[in-house]
């Protein structure tokens, strides 16, 4: 079984007669994951975390990445998040699987299919020279099923243009401050906002930045409550902590507002 609704539709028809408790045995005993010998692909990812296991590009080839993704599509896995793929791999890997690329973040989406727009995640950026790393975020939470608002170029050298966007802000589930140089934005960002704040470091800045570093640290050593910090460019990560923020908040609306 591929993710949580398959399982609990099969569970139900066992319950209401329309399975066979062996039927459903033989479903649950096919194998959890599959050794292609250069990857291990695990189809219970979905079950477990909620989103089928993420492909990682960066020094795997484009042979490789496109049978990681073929294995995971012919057990029915749809948006397959592709991350840290170049340009040539892409067009390589779309020859064998449907994919949907992003040069920018350097994204792909295997097997594309719909998505929910749940929510309401901002992605904010301190420059464009973010954008690479704000972009990998948005399309994480996107392809997740999350609904992303983006602001971007609206870092503290001109508050004025983050300020303009209070609405957004505020009404957010969760905000990702992407941000360079010195890292100030998520600050600014969590000292307006009652949501929680992913912090993201980006490489971008002069000599003493560290490739980073000093964004990070600042990021770290933030005096606004409720943000939280991830890796130097890592805007999955932060796109997938966002989206899992913004669904958990949505369960928790619907249990307080349940539909008559």
């Amino acid at each position: 079984m591929d993710n949580k609704h398959e399982i609990l539709a099969l569970l139900r028809g066992v319950a209401d007669g329309s399975v066979t408790p062996e039927d459903a045995l033989l479903q649950f005993k096919q194998s959890p994951f599959e050794d292609l010998g250069y990857a291990k692909v695990d189809f219970h990812r979905s079950v477990r975390q909620g989103a089928s296991e993420v492909i990682y590009g960066a020094g795997k080839t484009p042979e490789q990445i496109a049978g990681i993704a073929a294995a995971m599509g012919a057990r029915g896995c749809r948006n397959i998040l592709i991350t840290r793929m170049g340009e040539e791999a892409a067009r390589q890997v779309s020859e064998a699987v449907p994919l949907d690329y992003h040069k920018d973040a350097r994204f792909g989406v295997a097997f594309p299919g719909e998505r929910e727009s749940l929510g309401k995640i901002v992605v904010a950026t301190g420059g464009t020279s973010d954008l690479p790393v704000a972009e990998e975020a948005a399309l994480t939470a996107e392809t997740l099923g999350n609904r992303v608002v983006r602001l971007y170029d609206v870092g503290v050298a001109g508050l004025h243009r983050l300020l303009s966007h209070l609405d957004d802000l505020m009404s957010a589930r969760c905000v990702v401050a992407v941000a360079g140089m010195e890292g100030a934005l998520a600050s600014v960002i969590g000292g307006l906002v009652d949501c929680p704040v992913i912090a993201v470091p980006t490489s971008v800045g002069y000599g003493a930045s560290f490739g980073g570093l000093a964004a990070l640290l600042s990021m770290l050593n933030s005096c606004a409550s409720g943000c939280s910090v991830v890796n130097i460019d890592n805007g999955f990560g932060a796109g997938y902590l966002a989206g899992m923020i913004n669904q958990m908040e949505g369960l928790e609306e619907h249990h307080e507002n349940p539909v008559s």
